[in-house]
Parts: structure tokens; C-alpha cells; sequence
């Protein structure tokens, strides 16, 4: 296999790992996956977590590494990757989709008015800053009364 074609299928197999906070977005959909290179013999994978304590990088470091155990790829490094800071315009387009399809309002530009994840209104309001994980605040919608998470912009 050519370095380019193991190159291609490293990088597959680290884009297809779930975010444990976000399960139905892979690292690759949230834009936390930066880079997957071949480095003096060795797989390495480059990830930044959303914000600097995300409680969630060890666990996708130890599921980046199973995965690459189970292809049969060994060694492979997980290197954290500070800057530049993760933004949340790294979220792909599929990600976002996945998001709003999971309840979980995208994270949306500036002061933008904040669509309900469930009937699409835009009377909503912000209930906490604190949501489900560090990283969404709790909303409400008023047209519902769902209340629903939404993804912080960063």
C-alpha cells in the first residue's frame, strides 16, 4: 500500500471516532480533528479539544488509539493541539445537521436569533449558560416549551 493510500485510510479511521459528549458527531464533524500525518514511522494524530478543560480528550485519545489497534495500525500518537484555539466554525456542515437533528441547536454567528432544534422557531431564550456538558447552554423554546440544548460558540 502507498503512503498515500495508508495516509487516506489513517485518516478514516480517526475521522470515524465519535465524540463521547457528542455521540452522534464524529471528531472529524466537529472539527476538533486537525491532522493525521506519518511521522518517523509512526501514525500521528493531530486533535484540539473545544475549549482548553474539555474532559473528553482522554477518552477520545484512548478511543483514536483502539481504533488504530484494531486496523492493525501500531504505533499511533495522539497529540493535543492548543493553537489556534478550536472555534466552533470548525463544526462541518453534516456536524451542524447532526446537531440541530439530535435537538442540539448548532452554534450560530455573533448575536444571530437562535432557531428551536424542534418546531424551528425563533422565540427562544436562553434558560442557563450551564447546559448538559461545558460545552451548551440550556434554552427554551416559547412557541413549544421544549427546552433544548444549544452548542456555545467558541
Amino acid at each position: 500500500m502507498s503512503i498515500t493510500a495508508s495516509l487516506t485510510r489513517a485518516w478514516r479511521i480517526a475521522a470515524d471516532i465519535a465524540d463521547p459528549e457528542l455521540p452522534m458527531l464524529s471528531i472529524a464533524d466537529l472539527g476538533i480533528l486537525r491532522d493525521v500525518r506519518w511521522e518517523d514511522g509512526t501514525v500521528s494524530v493531530l486533535i484540539t479539544p473545544t475549549y482548553s478543560g474539555c474532559p473528553a480528550m482522554s477518552a477520545i485519545a484512548d478511543d483514536i488509539t483502539a481504533a488504530f489497534a484494531a486496523a492493525g495500525i501500531a504505533p499511533v500518537h495522539v497529540r493535543r493541539v492548543l493553537a489556534p484555539a478550536w472555534s466552533s466554525d470548525w463544526i462541518t456542515p453534516a456536524g451542524r445537521r447532526k446537531l440541530a437533528a439530535a435537538g442540539i441547536a448548532p452554534p450560530t454567528p455573533g448575536s444571530a436569533p437562535i432557531a428551536c432544534p424542534r418546531c424551528a422557531s425563533m422565540e427562544t431564550a436562553m434558560l442557563s449558560p450551564f447546559g448538559t456538558t461545558a460545552c451548551r447552554a440550556l434554552w427554551r423554546c416559547r412557541a413549544c416549551g421544549e427546552p433544548f440544548d444549544r452548542f456555545k460558540c467558541h
